[in-house]
């Protein structure tokens, strides 16, 4: 009888030890800089570390997505993605319905609010989920935000992570327009070669000008590189309506003239004073910079020499052949093997 007392005894503990690992998947507004801005948060397990996704674009959300990028992942880790000022549900929460180039003149992005936005979300996080460290990932523009959050305030991260690396965004296109106009020239592009003359050299004074470039990038790049599986970017039901995809489609127009700047409109690029190359090079912790060897908007030739300079407790640089500026397998398998090795006390 003691015998068997004791079994229950062990299989009620065990069962209650298991009902304690508690899991999370919230989808909210936070009070962030002032504004309500979206956040989701999805993991197994709450005792797991944070990894806090900064997207790219500027206004290219990942939240409205299946999760089928980093499906798995919530077993192991804490997975937060961040709708930024000026972007997705955050953009469709805080502007008018009709919005007008006035409010576009009136409301400008600036590097420096949306850092002060990343780190207050950080600090939230931290407090809400009661950690003491979060891993930062940014992506392409989301370096950028990525890498002003890590020199800024470094003892909130356990690592940074950065994919398509910016480092000054002058270098960066002007590089990428002379290598599509060599490999256009190669192809005996006709077409592009063309739309390259006619636009110059930049830099320029409009943003559709850099989005005729960049078309002719992402042209060539998909030529050359393995991409992501269609099913990635399939939308979650909850964000499959015509508000949410309005809100996308004007965020990123929103973001992106920011980005670039509109000579115009009076909107000057929030990046056209950034150079890592002078005043990113001092990390207090480890940088770790994966490479889409296809990658032309933000090349190895222009992020592996400002990588080669960087000091920082550890730091790595991973080339992949099939890779280009986005997301693809290779991509996302490199960033788990990362995350997985952080030693996270």
């Amino acid at each position: 009888m003691k015998t068997i007392n004791a079994i229950i005894i062990t299989f009620l503990i065990s069962s209650f030890s298991i009902a304690q690992t508690k899991s999370i998947n919230e989808s909210k507004f936070v009070s962030i800089g002032g504004i309500e801005q979206w956040i989701t948060i999805k993991g197994d397990d709450l005792s797991k570390p944070i990894i806090l996704f900064i997207h790219g674009g500027p206004g290219s959300t990942m939240s409205q997505y299946d999760n089928a990028m980093y499906r798995g992942w919530e077993k192991n880790f804490i997975l937060v993605n961040w709708d930024q000022r000026g972007a997705g549900k955050t953009y469709g929460r805080n502007t008018p319905a009709d919005i007008t180039e006035e409010y576009w003149i009136k409301n400008p992005l600036t590097l420096k609010q949306m850092t002060q936005d990343g780190i207050e979300l950080t600090h939230y996080l931290i407090d809400y989920l009661n950690k003491k460290k979060v891993i930062l990932v940014g992506t392409s523009w989301g370096s950028i935000l990525g890498t002003e959050m890590a020199l800024s305030n470094p003892e909130l991260f356990h690592a940074y992570i950065g994919h398509a690396q910016f480092v000054n965004f002058s270098d960066n296109i002007m590089y990428s327009y002379q290598k599509v106009f060599e490999m256009a020239k190669d192809q005996k592009d006709k077409v592009s070669i063309d739309e390259l003359i006619t636009l110059g050299k930049p830099l320029y004074n409009n943003a559709k000008s850099y989005g005729q470039l960049l078309r002719i990038v992402k042209k060539y790049e998909i030529k050359n590189s393995t991409p992501a599986p269609n099913f990635w970017w399939e939308i979650a039901s909850e964000y499959d309506n015509e508000k949410d995809s309005k809100d996308r489609y004007d965020g990123d127009d929103y973001s992106f003239i920011n980005f670039v700047g509109h000579e115009k409109l009076g909107i000057k690029s929030m990046v056209a004073d950034t150079d890592y190359n002078i005043d990113g090079l001092e990390f207090k912790i480890p940088v770790y910079l994966i490479q889409g060897e296809q990658d032309i908007l933000t090349s190895k030739e222009v992020n592996k020499p400002y990588f080669d300079k960087i000091n920082a407790p550890k730091k790595e640089y991973f080339l992949l052949q099939d890779a280009g500026h986005g997301h693809n397998q290779s991509i996302v398998n490199k960033q788990f093997e990362i995350v997985s090795q952080l030693q996270i006390k």
